[in-house]
């Protein structure tokens, strides 16, 4: 017994004494704290998310404080974040970026695209993908196991019970890129929220084998290419490539697109209206409009009909600033171009 406590006594002693000694080395060899790096990482959201290219939030405070990546580097902290880490450091707020949201480049639901085989393994989308490339008939479609869901921590992603495939929840996306990451069958992209058009299908075949497999899939037919009159459009792969500097947001791509692959913001598309007081008749807006949808003669108020696509070529050749863009209340209207109904005489000035 006698021993034991000896032996006890003596780890403790020693314990004791190695305590001392790493108190004493952490107080010598300390490294001083930044104060303006803890400001900064106390201003993060903490999520750990690896969304700004970093390891994780302590990683991009030191990365922030030492000058070496921009005060709004954290999306999922936003505008707000990036406001108060500029102020920290001193440094003029960096331009408000428009926000990324994860998007499913993807509609090939279970009752569009159909099944090789029923699939009975771990529900995983990794792991069903080892299995014959997944289930799906077409080979770039969503599997709807939910990896992408696992992967998301803001609760934004889930599998809709009806369709079979993943749906994003915007207002909860924090543009980390988790999902994105996670997904084998790369269907999710980061996309900035503001896009007018979206092409929401990845598949990179010749129409028939599309057409074949998913009722909804892009079957690289062109019309969209024909309808852009801004040479935007350009054909890879059968797919259309969209170049975003010269897309002017007029949604005739997704308009004319026959299978839907195309998605176009329809809700807040644009029509242009024209300041009868502005107005000089000069008729520039109307020899600029590319769809007809401008009337009127030399020195006489023009009139925008429903015809227009909201494209906004006119408001930037509009010497007067006489026109402007606002979100139309009725669906366009291509029958009513200039010449195709009696309404289309501009109303001379008073």
């Amino acid at each position: 017994m006698t021993a034991v406590l000896i032996g006890v006594g003596v780890l403790g002693g020693l314990g004791l004494v190695l305590g001392l000694l790493l108190t004493v080395a952490n107080k010598v060899f300390e490294i001083p704290s930044d104060p303006k790096r803890d400001a900064v990482r106390n201003a993060l959201p903490g999520a750990n998310c690896g969304g700004c290219g970093f390891a994780g939030c302590d990683a991009l405070a030191d990365a922030i404080a030492a000058g070496q990546a921009p005060v709004n580097a954290c999306p999922v902290g936003g505008a707000a974040t990036a406001a108060e880490i500029a102020k920290i450091m001193g440094v003029e707020e960096a331009p408000q970026q428009v926000r990324n949201v994860a998007t499913v480049v993807c509609q090939g639901t279970l009752d569009r695209c159909k099944t090789k085989f029923q699939y009975h393994g771990i529900k995983d989308c990794v792991a069903a993908t080892l299995v014959n490339d997944g289930n799906r008939a077409c080979q770039y479609a969503c599997l709807g196991l939910g990896t992408c869901v696992r992967a998301c921590k803001f609760d934004a992603i889930h599998i809709d019970e009806n369709s079979g495939i993943a749906k994003v929840d915007p207002e909860k996306c924090q543009s980390c890129g988790a999902c994105v990451k996670a997904c084998p069958k790369h269907v999710l992209s980061l996309q900035p929220e503001t896009l007018p058009v979206r092409l929401l299908c990845r598949a990179a075949e010749e129409g028939n084998l599309v057409s074949d497999n998913c009722k909804i899939g892009c079957v690289g037919c062109e019309l969209c290419k024909n309808a852009c009159k801004f040479d935007a459009i350009t054909m890879v792969n059968h797919l259309p490539v969209i170049d975003r500097e010269k897309c002017t947001g007029c949604m005739m791509c997704a308009e004319t697109c026959p299978n839907g692959a195309l998605w176009g913001d329809f809700d807040n598309r644009k029509i242009a209206e024209i300041d009868r007081d502005l107005c000089i008749g000069c008729t520039i807006c109307k020899r600029t409009c590319q769809f007809e949808a401008i009337s009127g003669a030399l020195k006489q108020v023009h009139e925008v009909n429903e015809a227009c696509t909201g494209c906004g070529e006119c408001v930037k050749k509009c010497p007067k600033k006489a026109i402007t863009l606002k979100v139309r209340k009725h669906p366009r209207d291509a029958n009513a171009k200039v010449g195709t109904t009696p309404v289309e005489a501009a109303v001379p000035k008073a």
